[in-house]
């Protein structure tokens, strides 16, 4: 299985750099799925339902969340009756929504998990015990299992990578924005990358308007970020290839496409 998976999308400049670059990505890649973090796509907070129905029209597959999931309070009305928008299961077990997904293509089906950091990060059950269970659930269904791990600290990210070696195909870090240089295959087959990176605009400070920054850490004011809607635009993404019979990972690629780094294929 060919599997894309989008960093963080920010705002209406990451949604339309989507857009764009999702189409070409497929038929270089020759996908099969695509996942999409799309926690902060809703004007860097939450989601709507009607952004969450865009992404897929666009051809998002699945879509996962994490610590903005309920910023957009209308997400409490929809994410209970769609199989497609998983938020972290480490949440309540009262939270709306679920923590898992499976979603079949070409003959061969893919578990999707969402997970939270407990590190610099508002408290949840512990990520690394419930990813174990769940990894083991999932693989009754098939040897392919993909995990979002939604977190801050890199050490907490890298330790969650080392945790799940040769039990998930795919374990991506999301949250900060900033792709890291690390990603690879880990000796048991699971593709591994600290942070995939974020969807959006390329010259603010993680995808916010730079002055709204400056400004904040000049001055130690409070300040609401915003997102800017125009500018230069960054595409982050991970690209990794898994054998459909031992749900290892044969092929792994960071994706990160802008004006400096412009797209090829």
């Amino acid at each position: 299985m060919r599997i894309l998976f989008i960093g963080d999308i920010v705002g209406s400049m990451g949604r339309d750099t989507l857009e764009d670059y999702l189409p070409r990505l497929r038929r270089k890649y020759d996908v099969d799925v695509v996942i999409a973090n799309g926690e902060n796509a809703a004007a860097g907070r939450g989601i709507t339902k009607s952004i969450f129905q865009s992404l897929l029209h666009m051809g998002v597959d699945v879509v996962t969340m994490g610590n903005h999931t309920w910023d957009q309070k209308e997400i409490m009305d929809f994410i209970d009756d769609t199989d497609y928008l998983i938020r972290p299961a480490n949440f309540s077990e009262d939270a709306p929504g679920k923590g898992m997904t499976s979603i079949s293509k070409n003959g061969h089906t893919i578990s999707v998990i969402n997970m939270h950091g407990r590190t610099f990060l508002p408290p949840h059950d512990d990520p690394f015990k419930m990813a174990t269970e769940m990894v083991s659930e999932a693989k009754k269904l098939s040897p392919i299992v993909f995990v979002d791990f939604h977190a801050e600290a890199t050490s907490e990210k890298i330790a969650f990578g080392w945790h799940l070696d040769g039990k998930a195909s795919v374990v991506v870090g999301t949250h900060t924005h900033v792709q890291t240089a690390d990603s690879r295959i880990l000796p048991g087959g699971t593709a591994y990358i600290t942070d995939v990176g974020m969807t959006g605009p390329y010259d603010g400070v993680l995808g916010m308007k730079k002055e709204d920054v400056l400004y904040r850490f000049q001055t130690n004011m409070p300040t609401r970020f915003e997102v800017p809607k125009e500018g230069r635009s960054v595409l982050s993404g991970f690209f990794v290839e898994v054998d459909n019979t031992t749900g290892k990972a044969i092929h792994q690629e960071r994706i990160y496409i802008n004006e400096d780094y412009p797209f090829k294929g």
